[in-house]
């Protein structure tokens, strides 16, 4: 949506029991925050109840001068490496497959992933950190309580910061169609 909320979800993600602040990395340049990556922990069940602990991505960023020239992939290359280190082995995520197959994730129903509903949608992708680790078994995902944005909480946060024009961007039509339809 134009201004999204991906600031205040920082803001409170970063006091939140599930966020793990050894996965947030920020990338400088000369001084300059050029990028940052984040993770939560979220949760996969499989049908006879067995919960296995899992990474959510995101969000991620990087300053739109410094996109599409490496700067992205050496971010979450880094992650990635320190999240199998912490002993993560999968990582779910919604947002758009054009971004993330490149960085090894997949359609989440090549790994029987879906939400409660026991849909699989289009834009959650999962990424084995340990190949292998998902054995087929149907897992359902649930993130973090803090993903869930409060959208008035938001907007008074938005409140107390200089005023921005809120762009649109033809990217945000694209996941709010990704993130609503579902694979078959």
């Amino acid at each position: 949506m134009p201004g999204c909320v991906e600031h205040y979800l920082i803001r409170v993600m970063r006091e939140h029991e599930d966020f793990i602040p050894e996965l947030d990395f920020v990338l400088e340049e000369e001084g300059k925050i050029i990028g940052n990556v984040m993770y939560t922990k979220a949760r996969l069940v499989d049908e006879a109840g067995e919960e296995k602990e899992v990474l959510t991505l995101g969000p991620v960023c990087i300053d739109p001068d410094c996109q599409r020239i490496g700067y992205g992939k050496k971010l979450l290359e880094h992650s990635f490496e320190r999240a199998v280190q912490l002993g993560y082995d999968v990582i779910v995520l919604f947002g758009s497959p054009a971004n993330y197959v490149c960085h090894g994730f997949k359609c989440c129903k090549l790994y029987n992933v879906c939400i409660e509903n026991g849909k699989f949608p289009s834009a959650m992708m999962v990424k084995e950190l340990v190949p292998d680790t998902l054995d087929g078994r149907k897992w359902v995902y649930s993130d973090s309580p803090v993903m869930a944005v409060n959208e008035e909480e938001a907007l008074a946060y938005d409140d107390t910061l200089e005023k921005l024009e809120k762009k649109h961007k033809p990217s945000q039509d694209e996941f709010y169609i990704m993130s609503r339809s579902f694979v078959e």
